[in-house]
């Protein structure tokens, strides 16, 4: 990459000249050879009502004499040290910056935002350091990612879904069993997939292999796992629009749960289920041919991580939780 040259008080005197001949910013950009964008940032910082050279290039020298602020998160620093610790801990960018606030409530040096973090790694020149950081984030995306807008579907609609705001409120307080979350997660190509359910107080989690991706192919393999719970234990289905839930009236119909739609590109709706699919894709990275797993691999890493003692359970383990609630389940 070039590196970028100020521009210098003869070229300011050829916008100058251009614009006073009615020249459009290209055709000034192009005599230059200049990029068009550096043209109008020019006339942004020192065009005012009128271009003037002579006084745009005393802007631009006054503001040359004014002295950068260092970057508070930079090499060397107790910070940086501090958020490498965390990295390597394999903690957020926003878990790293709530607990330099907690731990260091009155050492302003020390606070830090999130956004700050993703932009001091990914600021760094190319080496073994950046690609250390990067893949100590959950994410390991080697660019950053703009945020997505959100769009509107135009490939049609599922018919008669029942919105998330309509859901009982028991479903979030996470007090009562029985309540689902669901998804897909995507193989090679986009030509195989497998299905994941888990449940919201337990965080017990169903796999679920599919012959292939239609509305018909997951229905049939979401009623299979989910009739193997005790019925008490079948109560609602939280998902996201995707298309293979079309058929979602004959998942009630069969299983008498009810199914609640998220919100369009809403998956924190879903948490669960997302934090679950992250935690499936440690044993079936990106990439993955799901026609390729057998039914046994499936299970042995659904056994793996209902037996995995979860933080959020006290430490028991998600087959260990959900057991203890069959008995009550099965007495009422």
């Amino acid at each position: 990459m070039k590196p970028y040259i100020h521009l210098t008080a003869p070229e300011r005197e050829e916008i100058s000249r251009g614009l006073a001949q009615g020249q459009s910013l290209r055709s000034i950009a192009f005599f230059l050879r200049r990029s068009p964008s550096s043209i109008s940032r020019e006339l942004r910082r020192n065009g005012q009502k009128i271009y003037r050279a002579i006084l745009a290039q005393h802007r631009a020298q006054r503001r040359s004499r004014i002295p950068r602020t260092s970057r508070r998160l930079a090499p060397g620093t107790c910070l940086w040290e501090e958020m490498l610790r965390c990295l390597r801990l394999r903690w957020s960018p926003d878990q790293i910056a709530v607990h330099l606030r907690q731990t260091y409530p009155h050492a302003v040096d020390m606070h830090v935002s999130h956004e700050a973090i993703y932009q001091a790694i990914y600021v760094l020149p190319r080496g073994m350091l950046r690609k250390e950081l990067v893949d100590s984030l959950r994410r390991s995306h080697r660019h950053r990612r703009k945020r997505r807008y959100l769009r509107q579907d135009l490939r049609g609609q599922i018919p008669n879904m029942i919105s998330i705001h309509e859901r009982p409120a028991e479903v979030e307080t996470r007090e009562i069993p029985g309540h689902r979350e669901g998804d897909l997660l995507i193989g090679k190509h986009h030509a195989s997939a497998i299905g994941t359910l888990v449940e919201r107080t337990s965080r017990k989690v169903l796999l679920c292999r599919l012959e292939g991706r239609t509305s018909d192919d997951v229905i049939q393999a979401f009623e299979k796992r989910i009739m193997e719970c005790p019925a008490p234990l079948r109560m609602t289905l939280t998902y996201d629009r995707g298309k293979e839930m079309t058929e979602h009236e004959k998942l009630t119909k069969r299983t008498h749960m009810k199914i609640f739609f998220c919100d369009p590109q809403s998956p924190w709706q879903r948490g669960t289920n997302e934090n679950t699919n992250s935690l499936v894709r440690d044993f079936f990275p990106k990439g993955t041919d799901f026609s390729l797993v057998s039914e046994e691999e499936l299970m042995e890493v659904e056994r793996k991580l209902n037996e995995r003692p979860r933080k959020c359970l006290e430490y028991k383990t998600p087959d260990e939780v959900f057991s203890s609630y069959v008995p009550v389940a099965l007495g009422s």
